[in-house]
């Protein structure tokens, strides 16, 4: 890893850090969709929120699942 990659990894961890500072009382699921938003993988989100990918996965499932309209019959 070069320098210039050093700095961008730090930046892009501060921006998480603001991010989840903002979002102190959201639940874990809000902050999920939100860094899933943001373009984070489930791996970098696992890591910011100490939690595995496969929970990440599974949130991130669950809100998609919830989102989608229910078709009539």
């Amino acid at each position: 890893m070069n320098q210039r990659d050093t700095e961008f990894d730090r930046m892009e961890r501060l921006l998480v850090l603001i991010l989840l500072q903002t979002m102190k009382e959201s639940s874990l699921g809000e902050k999920i969709e939100q860094l899933n938003i943001a373009g984070f993988s489930n791996i970098q989100i696992a890591e910011f929120l100490q939690t595995t990918p496969g929970a990440v996965g599974v949130q991130l499932h669950r809100s998609k699942k919830s989102q989608k309209p229910r078709s009539r019959k």
